[in-house]
């Protein structure tokens, strides 16, 4: 069964074909990293625009490289939400156009979910037993997600203000990095020592939620000049801190980066446990942290599966992987489907 993957969600624009969801014959992506870079994330509107120029060519490319033709697509799933609402509509629309010129079926995806399934493209002839702990972390998430077979999800916990990309990309601005910071404060905190500053971790308590804010604000008051406050009058707005010259600039990607990875890592064993899964999946752009994944493999007791780095970040090959599962479970979608800029992972997202 061959399914036509849509995704433009935030700033790349990515289209694919997956086979029977685990093989994946054609996978092109598009990316703006560029485009954004000067900014220091992205920039919504520019963002769509970018897309609009790119879906055509971006989905005609996928289902030549699959060497089939439009006729032989089962389906055609596209991510409706979350994500920015310029980009998905871009996507959303030209999916809904080649369903009503082909006859195809629409399957609205949401991008958590592609994230999940992911896993299912790492190892085509492996079959995943239920239940497993998956843990999502990439630019504008953080979830953990227990998941007790195909679209049964009860959501654990997850980010309460930054997510952990997030957190790396203004964490990467504040030291002078370039765009996008998770990759840049990865390469900087090899060379530099993850013990040189004592930054908070993130909500040590029982539950299991995510804050990163704290951990941000730690870091800037850490690298920057300070003003001088006069006893009684409130701290000004820092518009633009300048770093300090006597900070290694090395140790804070280092000890930052540690103190992150210990609050993703923490807690995720500690819901594999309680839970009683049979193995760790983790999914999204922070899943390519090589720190985070030996962390995750050395304190786990329990296997720990991650995709290869190129289905980590934004692809359509997920998102027509998850696809396969709903057509398989008898969904489908009218062209009446709308985007959705926030959409919780829930079995009712199924």
């Amino acid at each position: 069964m061959y399914i036509l993957g849509i995704e433009s969600s935030c700033d790349e624009t990515a289209a694919s074909v997956v086979i029977d969801g685990k093989t994946i014959v054609s996978n092109i992506v598009a990316s703006q990293i560029d485009l954004h870079a000067k900014y220091g994330g992205v920039f919504p509107e520019l963002a769509s625009r970018a897309h609009v120029e790119a879906i055509g060519a971006v989905v005609e490319q996928a289902v030549d490289d699959a060497g089939i033709s439009f006729d032989k697509l089962d389906a055609i799933a596209v991510t409706r939400g979350p994500g920015l609402v310029g980009s998905l509509l871009v996507g959303m629309n030209y999916a809904k156009g080649l369903a009503l010129t082909s006859g195809k079926p629409l399957l609205g995806i949401n991008h958590l979910e592609g994230h999940v399934y992911s896993l299912w493209l790492t190892e085509p002839g492996r079959e995943i037993r239920f239940p497993v702990l998956v843990l999502i972390v990439s630019g504008g998430h953080t979830e953990l997600i227990l998941m007790e077979g195909h679209g049964e999800y009860q959501r654990l916990g997850g980010t309460l203000d930054d997510a952990a990309g997030e957190a790396f990309d203004k964490v990467g601005r504040l030291l002078g990095l370039p765009f996008p910071g998770g990759p840049n404060i990865e390469r900087t905190a090899q060379m530099g020592n993850a013990a040189a500053y004592r930054f908070p971790r993130s909500k040590r308590d029982e539950s299991y939620d995510f804050s990163f804010s704290g951990l941000k604000t730690a870091v800037m008051r850490e690298v920057t000049v300070q003003p001088v406050v006069e006893p009684g009058k409130k701290r000004p707005p820092e518009k633009n801190p300048k770093l300090r010259s006597d900070i290694s600039v090395n140790d804070v990607a280092a000890s930052f980066q540690d103190a992150l990875v210990t609050a993703l890592v923490e807690k995720t064993v500690r819901a594999a446990r309680e839970y009683g899964v049979t193995e760790i999946l983790m999914a999204g752009g922070v899943s390519a942290n090589q720190t985070l994944r030996q962390r995750m493999r050395a304190e786990s007791d329990l296997p720990v599966r991650y995709p290869p780095l190129h289905l980590c970040t934004d692809n359509a090959a997920m998102i027509a992987a998850a696809g396969y599962y709903r057509f398989q479970a008898g969904l489908r979608d009218t062209l009446e489907l709308d985007v959705r800029s926030t959409w919780p992972l829930t079995s009712s997202a199924y």
